[in-house]
Protein backbone atom coordinates (compact mmCIF):
# COMPACT_ATOMS: atom_id res chain seq x y z
CA UNK A 1 0.00 0.00 0.00
CA UNK A 2 1.18 3.25 -0.96
CA UNK A 3 1.59 6.69 1.14
CA UNK A 4 -1.81 7.89 -1.00
CA UNK A 5 -3.89 4.83 0.12
CA UNK A 6 -2.46 4.77 3.40
CA UNK A 7 -3.55 8.63 3.87
CA UNK A 8 -6.62 7.72 2.37
CA UNK A 9 -7.67 5.44 4.46
CA UNK A 10 -7.95 7.68 7.72
CA UNK A 11 -10.27 10.23 5.28
CA UNK A 12 -13.78 10.14 6.29
CA UNK A 13 -15.17 9.29 3.06
CA UNK A 14 -16.77 6.15 2.32
CA UNK A 15 -17.02 6.23 6.49
CA UNK A 16 -20.02 6.47 8.79
CA UNK A 17 -19.92 9.93 10.41
CA UNK A 18 -21.65 11.25 13.26
CA UNK A 19 -23.31 14.59 12.56
CA UNK A 20 -21.38 17.00 15.05
CA UNK A 21 -23.65 20.26 15.09
CA UNK A 22 -21.23 22.52 17.08
CA UNK A 23 -17.90 24.10 15.81
CA UNK A 24 -15.24 21.82 15.63
CA UNK A 25 -12.20 23.13 13.32
CA UNK A 26 -10.37 19.77 13.61
CA UNK A 27 -12.97 17.92 11.51
CA UNK A 28 -10.75 19.21 8.27
CA UNK A 29 -9.06 16.67 6.14
CA UNK A 30 -6.17 17.40 3.99
CA UNK A 31 -4.46 15.61 1.32
CA UNK A 32 -0.99 16.66 0.03
CA UNK A 33 -1.28 18.15 -3.85
CA UNK A 34 1.80 16.69 -4.13
CA UNK A 35 0.80 12.87 -3.89
CA UNK A 36 -0.68 13.23 -7.23
CA UNK A 37 1.32 15.70 -9.12
CA UNK A 38 4.74 13.22 -8.58
CA UNK A 39 2.54 10.82 -10.24
CA UNK A 40 1.39 13.20 -13.41
CA UNK A 41 5.25 14.32 -13.74
CA UNK A 42 4.82 17.32 -11.79
CA UNK A 43 8.24 18.65 -9.96
CA UNK A 44 9.23 21.51 -8.96
CA UNK A 45 7.39 24.82 -9.63
CA UNK A 46 3.96 24.73 -10.90
CA UNK A 47 3.39 24.56 -14.75
CA UNK A 48 0.44 26.33 -14.27
CA UNK A 49 -1.65 28.95 -12.52
CA UNK A 50 -5.24 28.30 -11.30
CA UNK A 51 -7.83 28.16 -8.49
CA UNK A 52 -10.45 25.49 -7.20
CA UNK A 53 -13.92 27.50 -6.83
CA UNK A 54 -16.31 25.89 -4.32
CA UNK A 55 -19.72 26.67 -3.97
CA UNK A 56 -21.93 25.83 -0.91
CA UNK A 57 -25.41 25.52 -0.46
CA UNK A 58 -26.04 24.76 2.77
CA UNK A 59 -24.46 26.68 4.95
CA UNK A 60 -26.20 27.68 8.16
CA UNK A 61 -25.73 29.06 11.78
CA UNK A 62 -27.36 30.93 14.93
CA UNK A 63 -27.66 34.49 15.61
CA UNK A 64 -27.17 35.70 19.22
CA UNK A 65 -30.34 35.08 19.80
CA UNK A 66 -30.65 31.45 18.48
CA UNK A 67 -32.04 31.97 15.22
CA UNK A 68 -31.25 30.10 12.63
CA UNK A 69 -29.01 31.71 9.89
CA UNK A 70 -29.08 30.40 5.79
CA UNK A 71 -26.55 31.57 3.45
CA UNK A 72 -24.79 30.35 -0.12
CA UNK A 73 -20.82 30.69 0.25
CA UNK A 74 -18.23 30.70 -2.19
CA UNK A 75 -14.81 29.92 -1.08
CA UNK A 76 -11.64 29.70 -3.88
CA UNK A 77 -8.41 28.22 -3.21
CA UNK A 78 -5.27 28.88 -5.02
CA UNK A 79 -3.60 25.67 -6.92
CA UNK A 80 -0.16 26.77 -5.54
CA UNK A 81 -1.85 25.49 -1.72
CA UNK A 82 -0.04 22.07 -0.57
CA UNK A 83 -2.99 20.61 0.49
CA UNK A 84 -6.49 20.07 -0.92
CA UNK A 85 -9.36 19.81 1.25
CA UNK A 86 -11.56 16.26 1.11
CA UNK A 87 -14.82 17.35 0.18
CA UNK A 88 -17.10 15.40 2.82
CA UNK A 89 -14.99 16.73 5.22
CA UNK A 90 -15.73 20.22 4.22
CA UNK A 91 -18.95 19.12 4.31
CA UNK A 92 -18.70 17.65 8.08
CA UNK A 93 -17.00 20.76 9.27
CA UNK A 94 -19.83 23.19 7.57
CA UNK A 95 -22.07 21.32 9.65
CA UNK A 96 -20.59 21.85 12.68
CA UNK A 97 -21.45 25.60 12.55
CA UNK A 98 -25.32 24.60 12.29
CA UNK A 99 -26.09 25.05 16.37
CA UNK A 100 -23.27 27.59 16.76
CA UNK A 101 -23.50 31.23 17.44
CA UNK A 102 -22.14 33.81 15.84
CA UNK A 103 -23.03 37.85 16.15
CA UNK A 104 -22.43 38.31 11.93
CA UNK A 105 -21.98 37.23 8.65
CA UNK A 106 -18.26 39.07 9.40
CA UNK A 107 -17.40 36.77 12.85
CA UNK A 108 -18.31 33.56 10.23
CA UNK A 109 -16.38 34.83 7.67
CA UNK A 110 -13.26 35.68 9.83
CA UNK A 111 -13.26 31.47 11.01
CA UNK A 112 -13.93 30.08 7.54
CA UNK A 113 -11.14 32.38 6.10
CA UNK A 114 -8.86 31.55 9.43
CA UNK A 115 -9.74 27.94 9.59
CA UNK A 116 -9.71 27.14 5.94
CA UNK A 117 -6.51 28.82 4.79
CA UNK A 118 -4.70 26.65 7.35
CA UNK A 119 -5.80 23.65 6.44
CA UNK A 120 -4.86 24.07 2.27
CA UNK A 121 -1.90 26.34 3.74
CA UNK A 122 -2.25 28.80 1.53
CA UNK A 123 -4.85 32.37 1.71
CA UNK A 124 -8.80 30.75 1.07
CA UNK A 125 -11.12 33.91 -0.31
CA UNK A 126 -14.84 33.32 1.19
CA UNK A 127 -17.67 35.20 0.46
CA UNK A 128 -20.54 34.11 2.27
CA UNK A 129 -24.35 35.37 0.57
CA UNK A 130 -27.44 35.77 1.76
CA UNK A 131 -30.29 34.05 -0.03
CA UNK A 132 -32.35 37.45 0.14
CA UNK A 133 -29.51 39.41 -1.76
CA UNK A 134 -29.01 36.89 -3.94
CA UNK A 135 -28.44 37.67 -7.33
CA UNK A 136 -30.96 35.77 -10.14
CA UNK A 137 -29.56 33.07 -11.65
CA UNK A 138 -29.33 32.13 -15.22
CA UNK A 139 -27.84 28.49 -15.72
CA UNK A 140 -26.16 28.21 -19.68
CA UNK A 141 -23.70 26.30 -21.21
CA UNK A 142 -20.02 26.60 -21.83
CA UNK A 143 -18.82 28.94 -24.41
CA UNK A 144 -17.15 27.13 -27.22
CA UNK A 145 -17.20 24.35 -30.18
CA UNK A 146 -19.25 21.82 -28.61
CA UNK A 147 -17.29 17.96 -29.39
CA UNK A 148 -19.94 15.87 -27.97
CA UNK A 149 -22.04 15.87 -31.22
CA UNK A 150 -18.86 14.27 -32.95
CA UNK A 151 -19.32 10.73 -34.24
CA UNK A 152 -17.33 8.93 -32.64
CA UNK A 153 -16.76 4.95 -31.51
CA UNK A 154 -15.66 4.68 -27.82
CA UNK A 155 -14.71 1.57 -26.17
CA UNK A 156 -11.87 2.84 -23.67
CA UNK A 157 -12.56 3.98 -20.23
CA UNK A 158 -9.56 4.98 -18.55
CA UNK A 159 -7.26 7.77 -19.08
CA UNK A 160 -5.80 7.15 -22.58
CA UNK A 161 -3.39 10.65 -23.58
CA UNK A 162 -2.90 8.45 -26.72
CA UNK A 163 -6.09 9.72 -28.05
CA UNK A 164 -4.33 13.29 -28.18
CA UNK A 165 -2.78 14.59 -31.20
CA UNK A 166 -2.12 18.09 -33.11
CA UNK A 167 -2.33 19.15 -37.07
CA UNK A 168 0.07 21.86 -38.22
CA UNK A 169 -2.63 24.90 -38.53
CA UNK A 170 -2.13 27.36 -35.81
CA UNK A 171 -5.31 28.44 -34.12
CA UNK A 172 -6.84 30.15 -31.54
CA UNK A 173 -9.91 28.24 -30.39
CA UNK A 174 -12.47 27.52 -27.19
CA UNK A 175 -14.06 23.90 -27.21
CA UNK A 176 -16.45 22.18 -24.51
CA UNK A 177 -17.56 18.41 -23.70
CA UNK A 178 -20.91 17.97 -21.20
CA UNK A 179 -19.11 14.42 -20.97
CA UNK A 180 -16.77 14.51 -18.39
CA UNK A 181 -17.32 12.01 -15.77
CA UNK A 182 -14.74 10.23 -13.11
CA UNK A 183 -15.04 7.93 -9.87
CA UNK A 184 -14.57 9.61 -6.34
CA UNK A 185 -10.47 8.09 -5.40
CA UNK A 186 -12.36 6.67 -2.51
CA UNK A 187 -15.81 5.59 -2.65
CA UNK A 188 -15.90 4.62 -6.41
CA UNK A 189 -19.40 7.00 -6.64
CA UNK A 190 -19.22 8.94 -9.91
CA UNK A 191 -18.53 12.38 -10.15
CA UNK A 192 -20.27 14.28 -13.28
CA UNK A 193 -18.72 16.81 -15.14
CA UNK A 194 -18.47 19.88 -17.91
CA UNK A 195 -14.88 20.93 -19.27
CA UNK A 196 -14.20 23.74 -21.66
CA UNK A 197 -10.56 24.02 -23.12
CA UNK A 198 -9.45 27.16 -24.68
CA UNK A 199 -5.73 27.20 -26.22
CA UNK A 200 -3.33 28.39 -28.88
CA UNK A 201 -1.43 26.12 -30.78
CA UNK A 202 -1.60 23.37 -33.44
CA UNK A 203 -5.03 22.74 -33.72
CA UNK A 204 -5.96 19.58 -31.75
CA UNK A 205 -7.76 17.07 -33.46
CA UNK A 206 -11.43 16.95 -32.57
CA UNK A 207 -12.31 13.42 -32.32
CA UNK A 208 -9.26 12.72 -30.48
CA UNK A 209 -9.89 15.13 -27.85
CA UNK A 210 -13.38 13.91 -27.40
CA UNK A 211 -12.42 10.01 -26.83
CA UNK A 212 -9.82 11.48 -24.61
CA UNK A 213 -12.09 12.89 -22.39
CA UNK A 214 -14.31 9.77 -22.68
CA UNK A 215 -11.21 7.89 -21.30
CA UNK A 216 -12.52 9.50 -17.50
CA UNK A 217 -15.47 7.74 -17.27
CA UNK A 218 -13.93 4.98 -15.08
CA UNK A 219 -11.12 6.71 -13.63
CA UNK A 220 -10.36 7.14 -9.82
CA UNK A 221 -9.33 10.42 -9.35
CA UNK A 222 -10.74 13.66 -7.55
CA UNK A 223 -11.60 16.52 -9.64
CA UNK A 224 -8.82 18.77 -9.25
CA UNK A 225 -6.20 15.97 -9.47
CA UNK A 226 -8.40 15.49 -12.78
CA UNK A 227 -8.04 18.74 -14.86
CA UNK A 228 -4.44 18.47 -13.83
CA UNK A 229 -4.05 15.72 -15.53
CA UNK A 230 -5.86 16.81 -18.64
CA UNK A 231 -3.61 20.06 -18.51
CA UNK A 232 -0.47 17.93 -18.50
CA UNK A 233 -1.68 15.45 -20.82
CA UNK A 234 -2.38 17.75 -23.48
CA UNK A 235 0.60 20.06 -22.75
CA UNK A 236 2.46 16.54 -23.34
CA UNK A 237 0.86 15.48 -26.52
CA UNK A 238 -0.23 18.69 -28.23
CA UNK A 239 2.25 21.29 -27.10
CA UNK A 240 0.07 24.06 -27.14
CA UNK A 241 1.49 27.88 -26.63
CA UNK A 242 -1.13 28.87 -24.32
CA UNK A 243 -3.68 26.21 -22.39
CA UNK A 244 -6.62 26.62 -20.11
CA UNK A 245 -8.78 23.89 -18.86
CA UNK A 246 -11.79 24.56 -17.16
CA UNK A 247 -14.13 21.91 -15.41
CA UNK A 248 -17.62 22.29 -13.22
CA UNK A 249 -18.95 19.42 -11.70
CA UNK A 250 -22.17 18.72 -10.29
CA UNK A 251 -23.08 19.25 -6.39
CA UNK A 252 -22.76 16.49 -4.17
CA UNK A 253 -23.57 17.06 -0.23
CA UNK A 254 -24.45 20.60 -1.11
CA UNK A 255 -21.11 21.26 -2.40
CA UNK A 256 -19.82 22.02 -5.93
CA UNK A 257 -16.17 21.86 -6.86
CA UNK A 258 -14.94 23.58 -9.91
CA UNK A 259 -11.34 23.55 -10.75
CA UNK A 260 -9.44 25.58 -13.88
CA UNK A 261 -6.03 25.63 -14.37
CA UNK A 262 -4.04 28.27 -17.16
CA UNK A 263 -0.26 28.86 -18.39
CA UNK A 264 -1.12 32.02 -17.48
CA UNK A 265 -3.22 34.91 -15.68
CA UNK A 266 -6.28 34.55 -16.09
CA UNK A 267 -7.61 38.32 -15.03
CA UNK A 268 -11.30 36.77 -14.59
CA UNK A 269 -12.95 33.13 -14.37
CA UNK A 270 -17.05 33.28 -14.60
CA UNK A 271 -18.27 30.97 -11.38
CA UNK A 272 -20.96 30.35 -14.08
CA UNK A 273 -24.29 27.81 -13.30
CA UNK A 274 -23.83 25.32 -15.94
CA UNK A 275 -27.33 23.49 -16.44
CA UNK A 276 -27.10 20.18 -14.13
CA UNK A 277 -25.12 22.48 -11.50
Amino acid sequence: MNSEDLLLNSAPLGKQSTYISQYQKDLLFTIPRKLKRDEIGIHGSLPFQGQDIWNAFEMSWLNGKGKPIVAAAEFTIPCESPNLIESKSFKLYLNSLNNTSFDSFASVEKILVRDLSEAAGAPVAVSLLPLSSAPEITTRHFEGIYLDNLDITCDTYHTEPGFLSAGHEVVTETVYSDLLKSNCLVTGQPDWGSVQIKYTGRKIQHEGLLKYIVSFRNHNEFHEQCVERIFMDITKYCQPEKLFVYARYTRRGGLDINPYRATHAVSSVKNMRLYRQ
